[in-house]
């Protein structure tokens, strides 16, 4: 019997179960372990059933076997919950400085025609990108075709500005980052128009969950717990990602950010734990 579930943008799709014990292997399971998991869960199974509730439980299972996923949520849903400026833009470029690009942030450039103000331009192997990052708060919200179109524009109207004199910055190429997936109609454009993209799923050879999981550039956000009080502070002390938790003494942490030294010491803790291990969420 096929049954299908219900992914967050409602549309339905038959139940994977691979995808099931993917998703726990990436959470750090044994394949004996996920096998088990998916056992559960397909013994649980019904038409409709949403592809959130399958991801809970997932957690739920994981959690008896690696302890650190009980105090973690998922990266898709924490990269969303990061604020979106100065914070994100924030984020995205300690990740691009990770992978060796020489970043500049909140530039205003003159074009032929008006002035643009871009969130960064990033330089690696010769390439001089203008970048345009983009955060959703709906992580299953695609970005669309006009974040393409406009990226273009912005690249044409800089690069004529530099043969005319006006800036002094001879841009190759633009590049857009976003924390979720992009249309299809926007990766297209994209590809037409030589713009390079860093999305939630694509490039496939090195899409954004890929380049955060590799250097391990966990947010803050990741971990359960945090709270936005406490998550505001700790930004505006420039600490947005768990390594720095683990890079510095409670002491000195509670002296930056004014925050409790209980509170201090259980955000280091957890940031720990969930470093100790590879986590990933698959599930859509």
């Amino acid at each position: 019997m096929k049954i299908f579930v219900v992914k967050a943008d409602g549309s339905r799709q038959l139940f994977d179960r691979e995808k099931v014990i993917q998703t726990c292997i990436r959470l750090g399971a044994e394949r004996e372990y996920a096998e088990f998991v998916a056992d559960r869960i397909e013994s649980r199974l019904y038409d409709g059933l949403p592809t959130k509730k399958i991801l809970s439980m997932i957690f739920r299972f994981m959690g008896r076997n690696k302890p650190a996923v009980k105090h973690q949520i998922c990266l898709r849903r924490a990269l969303s919950l990061i604020d979106p400026k100065p914070d994100f833009e924030m984020y995205i470029r300690m990740l691009l400085s990770e992978y060796g690009y020489k970043v500049i942030p909140n530039q205003i450039i003159r074009g032929k025609c008006t002035e643009h103000e871009v969130d960064a331009v990033a330089k690696k192997d010769g390439v001089t990108n203008i970048v345009e990052v983009k955060h959703k708060f709906n992580y299953h919200a695609p970005v669309g075709l006009d974040v393409s179109r406009i990226a273009r524009a912005v690249y044409e109207d800089i690069s004529e500005g530099y043969k005319l004199g006006l800036n002094n910055l001879k841009i190759d190429k633009a590049l857009i980052i976003c924390n979720t997936k992009l249309s299809n109609h926007a990766i297209r454009y994209a590809m037409c128009r030589g713009i390079d993209h860093i999305s939630w799923s694509s490039p496939r050879e090195m899409d954004l969950q890929t380049m955060i999981e590799k250097k391990r550039l966990f947010p803050l956000t990741h971990i359960k717990g945090l709270k936005i009080s406490d998550k505001q502070k700790l930004s505006s002390a420039g600490i947005i990602i768990l390594k720095q938790l683990t890079e510095k003494t409670p002491r000195e942490l509670q002296k930056e950010t004014g925050i409790q030294k209980q509170t201090i010491e259980m955000l280091v803790s957890k940031a720990k734990l969930v470093l100790s291990q590879n986590k990933q969420c698959f599930i859509d």
